[in-house]
């Protein structure tokens, strides 16, 4: 009776703490964020402060490190979309044909005139012009000063690891501080192995995606390869939106049946070597979270936080299941969170290729 009532007040801790990060998600977005980030960071930190630059001064490096890569990112993707601007005009004329051929389909099969079906379209989106705007700059001031908060709390956390750290060890009794000091050393490895892999895999990801699209004959396929690659950040959502997004432009740009094909021949070539051999060797199992867990993870991430939730839900579940794992009362849910059969890997062509290669 007593686990039953621990199990409870437990389920009754999660509810809550949910309730209070969705209402808190202004405050706790960038926040999290940031944590995540920064511990990216912290080898690179410790690295220039063992050739003898101040902690500051290291930190300031690293942010500032983050920045450059970001703007890179940035600046290629404006760079092809000034590409794919030019191609504007013949895009809009074949979007308006496609939706005059839909109007046609949808008169000849429902029997909805097509100055109905025009009529209802200005009706829907009437006065709602302004509103648009409006929330476009509303949305895009929010991610400029979201973006702000998240550069300044890295340097803050990075600078501070050290006191926060011995902050946590104060909250324990000191004889766990061994323990826990390594529950702190293994979350934070979690970020850092599973961001960093993830970083070099979308790196792969943009080099594949670039050179099948560009065989395909999508135009400005750099701009689409990186968008399909930095969807990546999302598991299982993200791929599937980025080659949507570019079946859909291939198809503005009339591109015919051959192209859409080729390109969905590039996204499951390219899923195929990433589930097989980029993830093992790169990213490897360094979140071992069963996928029933990450898909209800990224679900109640966008539900909470959006699409924030839903980049932060994996490496954040990661972290719960070391320290649920580190606890008796919370190691059931650990064991609930990882892996079916912990104790027998998916076998990969990895694998094969070293059996292939193993004598004896």
């Amino acid at each position: 009776m007593e686990k039953l009532s621990l199990s409870v007040n437990t389920l009754l801790l999660f509810v809550f703490s949910f309730a209070g990060l969705y209402f808190a998600a202004p405050f706790l977005i960038p926040l999290t964020l940031a944590a995540v980030l920064s511990m990216v960071f912290i080898r690179l930190c410790n690295f220039f402060e063992r050739k003898g630059v101040s902690r500051t001064y290291a930190s300031l490096i690293c942010i500032l490190l983050f920045i450059v890569a970001m703007g890179l990112i940035v600046m290629l993707l404006s760079i092809q979309l000034g590409s794919l601007a030019d191609n504007l005009d013949g895009m809009e004329k074949r979007i308006v044909g496609m939706l005059e051929s839909l109007k046609s389909w949808i008169n000849e099969t429902i029997g909805i005139k097509k100055a109905q079906q025009q009529k209802a379209i200005e009706e829907g989106t009437k006065g709602k012009s302004g509103g648009m705007i409006l929330s476009f700059a509303a949305g895009l001031m929010g991610i400029l000063i979201n973006t702000i908060l998240v550069l300044v709390y890295m340097f803050l956390f990075l600078s501070m690891r050290g006191h926060i750290k011995k902050f946590v060890l104060k909250l324990v009794p000191k004889k766990e501080n061994a323990d826990t000091s390594e529950v702190i050393h293994q979350t934070g490895r979690v970020s850092q192995k599973y961001l960093s892999g993830l970083a070099a895999m979308i790196g792969v990801l943009w080099v594949m995606y670039g050179i099948g699209f560009s065989i395909v004959g999508v135009e400005s396929a750099i701009f689409f390869a990186v968008l399909c690659g930095l969807l990546e950040i999302v598991p299982f959502i993200g791929n599937l939106t980025g080659t949507g997004l570019t079946v859909l432009a291939v198809m503005a740009q009339g591109g015919d049946g051959k192209m859409v094909m080729g390109v969905l021949i590039t996204y499951f070539f390219v899923q195929f070597i990433q589930s097989y051999i980029l993830e093992p060797i790169i990213v490897g199992e360094q979140v071992n979270i069963n996928p029933l867990f990450t898909i209800m993870a990224i679900v109640l991430g966008e539900l909470v936080w959006g699409v924030a939730g839903m980049i932060l839900a994996v490496p954040l579940l990661g972290m719960a299941k070391i320290i649920c794992d580190s606890y008796p009362q919370l190691q059931p849910y650990g064991f609930l969170i990882g892996p079916e059969n912990s104790k027998k890997p998916k076998t990969t062509i990895v694998d094969y290729f070293k059996r292939m290669f193993t004598i004896g």
